[in-house]
């Protein structure tokens, strides 16, 4: 598992030290796709027009705040994330839509504070790779989101994944080495924790290796859609 010199995942600093400048550094990172790639994704979530919707490891609430624009009115939102600091800024955003438009709780997503099939749908943009890479956890993780969904609903990941092309795949891996760990840990202060994130996504799953992975946890009905030439994806899994 990749650790820095105390033993952690570097994520677990970057993302309870929130940089300032946090939400501009994905912009800068994705080419400014990131938010187009949430929409489709917030699209997926609310297809089927759900009651009650939880963002997993929402941060600082990008995707939240594009099911908020769009879900019905009647419909409960909740943000779930471990970081006290990410949910700061994310009570900021979603402040916009009035305080009781989504809940955010700060809680662990191997241990999720709500009752069994309590979400008729759950989303997750870029948290599910470190929910299962080289993680001893990654079961658990997925289990807690079978167990909180309704039978029918659905699981809708977006996340980078693995182009089939293999010269478009080492251009992506390039990118990845070269351009998103030394510019994300120069602009954040933490190159570790962008190294980590470099090294995660050019060795994370393929689509059909995120499906198999929800398959073998229980969900069915597993599609994938690529994005920028299967660099990235928008995985759905129903329940």
């Amino acid at each position: 598992m990749f650790r820095d010199e105390k033993g952690f995942r570097p994520t677990q600093q970057i993302f309870t030290e929130v940089p300032p400048k946090y939400d501009i550094l994905n912009r800068i990172l994705t080419l400014n796709l990131d938010e187009g790639w949430r929409r489709k994704a917030s699209a997926t979530i609310l297809e089927e027009n759900p009651s009650r919707v939880l963002d997993l490891c929402c941060g600082t609430a990008d995707l939240t705040m594009h099911l908020a624009r769009s879900a019905k009115q009647s419909a409960e939102l909740y943000g779930l994330d471990f970081s006290h600091t990410m949910l700061a800024r994310a009570k900021e955003k979603v402040a916009l839509f009035g305080e009781d438009r989504v809940k955010l709780i700060q809680g662990d997503a191997g241990n999720m504070p709500f009752e069994d099939e309590f979400f008729d749908a759950v989303g997750i943009s870029f948290g599910f790779r470190n929910l299962t890479f080289e993680n001893p956890d990654a079961r658990l993780h997925i289990s807690e989101v079978f167990r909180v969904l309704k039978p029918g609903g659905r699981f809708v990941v977006l996340e980078t994944s693995q182009p089939n092309n293999r010269l478009i795949r080492a251009g992506y891996h390039f990118y990845q080495k070269y351009i998103t760990a030394p510019i994300g840990g120069l602009l954040s202060g933490n190159r570790p924790a962008y190294d980590y994130l470099a090294h995660s996504a050019i060795n994370y799953y393929s689509i059909p290796e995120i499906s198999e992975v929800l398959l073998e946890a229980g969900f069915s009905k597993v599609s994938g859609q690529p994005y920028l030439l299967g660099a990235t994806a928008i995985v759905t899994a129903i329940k």
